[in-house]
């Protein structure tokens, strides 16, 4: 990409921007890094807490025979498991800053069992192509936007959504099980015997001793939940919302997931006995080193992506493909929003707001919402994910997620045509 765009610099005289964008690029690279590190730390802290208190391992549970199938390489009671399912879950409910940190846990527990070091893993090329296709059942961001600019139905685009999420989803697990079927890697690793027995017997997996409060503390816990449970219903009474869909419930609804998932997830750890405020600093020193060690990595993805832009090459691309998306009914304004997905979650995510506060009702605005609410920024993810375990050869990952990303347009834009 930054050969591309010096070359292309070249014939459309914007070498100066160029230059600026790699130093301007760089720059946010390590801003965006150092802003990861608050939110890191939290999250990663609260997840120790969770997998101490046995939760993590109930979730993977649950969920085995689903997750046996598609990561047949990961032990069922492995960390690793819980962890993207939690990370899946995250992405579901449209919790962006919570998906990330669980995210990097899992790629972490997954390196565990890499047989070679710096080389992703079959499983790791499935969960980034998964991640990447974005498996979101509310994409609360964008319909605020739609709700926001005035949109007559801002919640339209979630059937269409979810029909697109399927789509691109269902493309990474193939195109990753087929890739990986054509290149095979040497076994993962698995945990002795002796310490899986030792592991099945402790709660949570871990080794420290759990003290669950005793009665005082659980009448405590549960006059704190009745409390909350009251004071929902007054602000409803309050407040109440013209409709579940104005731009004020959306963003009530955004604004509380997060404080309910954090103090539920603390809560459930001091009820099974857990030192909640150890654990989670332990967890959090995690999460502060594996931001640093993710800075190189954001880097280079940044200031190749802010070149690429700046050198014109993207409008380049554009007018290339226009002539191809007119036949499938695809807006030629809709491309920008395409291209600039998998490259950069903030620019795509402008490129929308932008063209949904033109005409909130139009085609082309349910068109770009429904690809924002239907795929990620799969060059980011991938940055991010395989620079926090020193991943080098990615294999297949890249392949499998950008064929995932043009599964989800495709389907956006036949989705779209049909449901508009």
């Amino acid at each position: 990409m930054v050969v591309l765009a010096t070359l292309t610099a070249a014939y459309t005289g914007r070498m100066d921007e160029v230059t600026k964008a790699s130093f301007d690029s760089a720059k946010a690279g390590v801003m965006l890094a150092i802003g990861l590190i608050g939110p890191m730390a939290l999250w990663l802290g609260i997840m120790k807490v969770a997998e101490a208190g046995g939760l993590m391992r109930a979730i993977a549970r649950a969920v085995r025979p689903l997750m046996i199938r598609l990561f047949p390489d990961v032990p069922a009671e492995h960390p690793a498991m819980s962890a993207m399912i939690m990370n899946m879950a995250a992405n579901a409910l449209g919790l962006g800053n919570a998906a990330t940190p669980m995210g990097i846990k899992a790629m972490q527990e997954l390196e565990k069992l890499a047989p070679e070091k710096g080389t992703a893993t079959n499983a790791m090329c499935l969960f980034l192509a998964i991640n990447t296709s974005s498996v979101t059942l509310l994409p609360l961001g964008v319909i605020t936007v739609r709700a926001a600019a005035g949109a007559s139905s801002p919640a339209a685009i979630l059937v269409p959504s979810l029909i697109a999420t399927i789509c691109s989803t269902t493309v990474a697990i193939v195109m990753s099980k087929i890739l990986a079927a054509r290149a095979e890697v040497p076994a993962t690793k698995t945990p002795p015997k002796d310490q899986q027995r030792l592991e099945d017997q402790l709660p949570g997996g871990t080794a420290e001793e759990l003290f669950p409060p005793g009665p005082f503390g659980k009448a405590i816990i549960g006059l704190l939940i009745a409390a909350f449970a009251v004071g929902m219903v007054y602000q409803g009474i309050q407040h109440p919302p013209t409709s579940f869909f104005s731009v004020d419930s959306l963003g009530a609804l955004s604004a509380w997931l997060i404080p309910i998932l954090i103090s539920g997830l603390l809560i459930y750890g001091y009820l099974r006995g857990v030192k909640v405020y150890e654990v989670l600093t332990e967890g959090a020193k995690e999460g502060f080193s594996t931001a640093v060690r993710i800075i190189p990595f954001m880097v280079a993805i940044f200031v190749a992506i802010g070149m690429f832009r700046a050198s014109g090459a993207m409008d380049i691309l554009i007018r290339v493909f226009t002539p191809l998306t007119s036949l499938i009914n695809m807006p030629a304004e809709s491309l920008a929003m395409a291209f600039m997905r998998p490259l950069s979650g903030s620019g795509a995510f402008g490129i929308m707001s932008e063209i949904v506060s033109q005409d909130p009702d139009s085609f082309l605005s349910f068109l770009v919402s429904t690809m924002q609410g239907s795929t990620e920024t799969t060059f980011y993810v991938l940055a991010v994910y395989f620079g926090s375990v020193g991943i080098k050869r990615t294999r297949h990952a890249l392949p499998a997620a950008l064929c995932a990303d043009a599964a989800g347009v495709l389907a956006a834009v036949l989705v779209c045509n049909l449901w508009f």
